[in-house]
Formats: C-alpha cells, sequence, structure tokens
C-alpha cells in the first residue's frame, strides 16, 4: 500500500514506507525496545548492523548501542543504559495503538523499567510517528515517563538517553576498516562543529557522512516544551549520537550529582524528539529552517 504500513509479527513490528522497508520495532526477549534497521533516502543504512547481526567492516563495541533506542544510565540508582549483569530491563507491556495510513503511522506503547532484583521502577508511555516522506524519513519519538512506584530521579551521567549509533562509514573518526576513506561530520544549531559538539547544548544537532558513496545525514530535534532546552549532545566521533539532559557533571565538570531531576511520585515527564533523515549535509537538507518548522508549527 502507499503511506506508512505497520504490521505486527511475532517479536518485531515492521513498518513500511510506500511499499519499502524503513525499520522495525523490536520488543519482545530484549534488554529494551529498539528501532533497526533505520533505512533513509534512497534505501541507505543509516545505523550499524552489529550486536543485531554480524557485518563485515564494523568494529564490535558497546553492544548496548542497539541502532536507535531511549535510556538513561541511572534512574533511582539502576543503570539502564548498558547490559551489563546488573543493569535493569525496559520491558514492553502493551501496544494501545499500531495505525497505519497514507499519510502517516503510530506506534503507541507501555513499558516497565525493571531492576535487576525484579522491582519495578517506574513505566512509560510511548508514540512513535511516521511520516509520509518520500524524499527523506521524518518521525517523531515521544516518551512520557511515569513515577508509578515512588519518586524517580534521573541520575547525572553522561550515559543516555535518545540516542542512535550510526553507520560506521558516517563516522567523524574511521573504524580500522575505513582508515583514509572519507568520514562524516557533526555540527549543531550553534555552529559548533566535529568533535567539539560532544557536552555542548544546542537545539540540533546533524551527524552527516558517506553511505555507499552518498552523504546521507540524521538530524535530531530537540523540542522546546523538553526539561531543561536546549539539551546537551552525548554525541561521539565513533558514531554514537544522542540527546541527554542530565549529564551536567560530565559535560560541564559541575559537581557530581547537579545534573540529577527528580519527578516526583505519582507525577510524569515529557521527552519529544524529531529525527530528520536527508540526502545531503546540514545546509543542503535545510536543517535550520526544519527545526524551525518543527519549533514553530
Amino acid at each position: 500500500m502507499d503511506g506508512v504500513k505497520i504490521t505486527r509479527l511475532d517479536d518485531r513490528l515492521r513498518i513500511e514506507i510506500n511499499g519499502e522497508l524503513f525499520s522495525e520495532y523490536h520488543f519482545k526477549d530484549v534488554s529494551r525496545p529498539f528501532l533497526y534497521p533505520i533505512i533513509g533516502p534512497d534505501g541507505l543504512p543509516m545505523t550499524r548492523d552489529w550486536p543485531m547481526k554480524d557485518a563485515d567492516n564494523e568494529e564490535h563495541d558497546h553492544k548496548h548501542h542497539r541502532s536507535l533506542w531511549f535510556e538513561h544510565g541511572e534512574m533511582n540508582g539502576v543503570d539502564f543504559w548498558s547490559e551489563e549483569p546488573k543493569a535493569g530491563r525496559t520491558v514492553h507491556e502493551e501496544f494501545t495503538e499500531i495505525k497505519s495510513s497514507r499519510d502517516e503511522g503510530v506506534i503507541r506503547s507501555k513499558d516497565k523499567y525493571v531492576a535487576p532484583d525484579g522491582k519495578v521502577v517506574c513505566t512509560d508511555d510511548r508514540t512513535i510517528r511516521i511520516y509520509n516522506r518520500p524524499a527523506e524519513r521524518l518521525f517523531d519519538y515521544e516518551v512520557t515517563v511515569h513515577a508509578s512506584n515512588g519518586d524517580l530521579v534521573f541520575g547525572d551521567t553522561k550515559e543516555g538517553m535518545m540516542s542512535m549509533r550510526l553507520n560506521e562509514t558516517m563516522r567523524l573518526a574511521p573504524n580500522k576498516f575505513n582508515k583514509g576513506k572519507p568520514t562524516g561530520h557533526i555540527v549543531n544549531s550553534e555552529g559548533v562543529r566535529d568533535g567539539e559538539t560532544w557536552g555542548k547544548r544546542a537545539d540540533w544537532c546533524d551527524y552527516h557522512g558517506p553511505v555507499n558513496g552518498k552523504i546521507v545525514g540524521v538530524a535530531i530535534f530537540d523540542h522546546p516544551k523538553n526539561p531543561r532546552h536546549p539539551t546537551w549532545w552525548h554525541v561521539r566521533d565513533y558514531g554514537l549520537f544522542g540527546a541527554n539532559p542530565f549529564g551536567l557533571h560530565d559535560f560541564e565538570k559541575k559537581p557530581a550529582g547537579a545534573g540529577n531531576f527528580t519527578v516526583p511520585a505519582g507525577k510524569s515527564v515529557t521527552f519529544r524528539y524529531r529525527f530528520y533523515i536527508h540526502p545531503g549535509d546540514e545546509k543542503e537538507a535545510k536543517v535550520a529552517q526544519r527545526y524551525a518548522e518543527y519549533a514553530k508549527p
């Protein structure tokens, strides 16, 4: 069918745009839900394959970097970022809506955050809204986290939060398989570039580089209503790309705990992001203009 079609399979949702695979939302028997693959313009893969599957010319580091995910490294003291034995798990509970249509597809779900001892730390409601844009890929990812089991503290750590791990050939620092080949670049809304973008605040950040000989990019937009907007960026030269409003100690050398954020028991906090996957660099893709349209629709 034309438009955005979402099909439920046993362990994942398959998302197609005008008959072509865009992504799959993996939710069963995983440490956390994640989107993989992410297929951009011209059918190009925007995220790395490992650890979901082995792939040539990819380094096997950070096994918890699963394509595109939402998670934080300290929630009431529990690590929900890594996949270490003492880490928590984000467990999918149910889908409350799965909608396909010509203009957009919608996925709504509920999750619970479970500590290693089995205690539920908190819960969330997620909405992923995928738009039908033939020349690009555009989707919104919204998470409302509920302090459902007492006060909830997002801890001050760089390890988080709305994140991607990009295709290895897009990296700013090439891996051992791509030495001497063209690399990617990072730029944010303040004009800061490349390695200097790590730990800086910005409305948006764009990471672009070569995939199969073509320059493509991903911009992540931080919504103006998000806590502590504009967010800090946990964006690395090896392809990690994340928005994190809590890591003040790591990002700005503030005292440990300065970035802690408390959600009182029974209350909620909502995080909203837009992903804009585009051909070319940030100027060709008019990322600044597209952010302005998002921020003030």
